[in-house]
């Protein structure tokens, strides 16, 4: 009787291959839709390239042919478009807020953050105004102000337009005090930040002002924490789709 041979595998990579390829492949677009091309300099590019020319131990040929073509004239005509610019700039102008009010955040008197109208820049109400006044602490923002007015002027920000935006707690105001009712509280406060912004020379007419009461909170109004994160000023950049 002859003697079974052992089963021999077929030649080639397994099924395996093909799958483990597509999770490689996936995870590649993933690495790219995070790559933000604004962060790499030159020489890191040289170095990519580089190593994808020298390959490594079963790399598969290829990685010699890499030149501008159609795809790469694509790739700058898209660039070149202006909402990709501007959203770059954008980008830029987050991390540069980010960097200049850094003493600010940690203390909790300035709040950045980037939403679907553009660039919100928040400045605590308790820090900046005396309580229940629209007249602006100037002992103790100052130099934030300043900081402040110089980062609007700033070449990233040419032609963008500026909302200042008042809000306010749920809390009435005293019916003795300068004001009707928390619309011209915060309203007002949003003036005196327009007021000393032009003063230090920023062109009036890139800006808006509004007064929201205490219709937009960002906290519950049960407790005095919530409410005082809702006494706020709101200096929004705005998206030129949301002017």
């Amino acid at each position: 009787m002859a003697k079974k041979g052992k089963k021999r595998e077929p030649d080639g990579a397994g099924d395996w291959m093909a799958t483990y390829a597509d999770m490689i492949t996936l995870m590649l677009c993933f690495f790219v839709i995070l790559f933000n091309p604004d962060d790499i300099t030159q020489q890191q590019l040289d170095a990519i390239s580089t190593s994808m020319r020298m390959g490594g131990i079963g790399a598969m040929p290829g990685g010699f042919t890499i030149s501008a073509g159609r795809a790469a004239d694509l790739g700058n005509t898209i660039m070149s478009l202006p909402s990709m610019e501007r959203g770059r700039l954008m980008g830029q102008a987050v991390r540069r807020a980010i960097s200049v009010f850094q003493p600010e955040i940690h203390s909790n008197k300035i709040k950045v953050t980037q939403t679907e109208r553009g660039l919100v820049i928040t400045l605590a109400g308790d820090a900046f105004f005396h309580s229940a006044s629209a007249t602006i602490n100037m002992e103790a923002t100052r130099h934030i102000l300043l900081q402040l007015g110089t980062f609007l002027n700033d070449p990233l920000l040419q032609g963008r337009k500026f909302r200042i935006e008042g809000h306010s707690d749920s809390w009435d105001v005293d019916p003795n005090g300068p004001w009707e009712d928390n619309w011209h509280l915060s309203v007002e406060r949003s003036r005196a930040i327009l007021r000393y912004l032009t003063a230090l020379g920023l062109n009036e007419n890139n800006f808006q002002i509004a007064g929201f009461s205490s219709t937009v909170p960002v906290s519950s109004n049960d407790t005095e924490e919530g409410r005082a994160n809702n006494r706020r000023v709101d200096i929004v950049i705005l998206d030129p789709g949301h002017l």
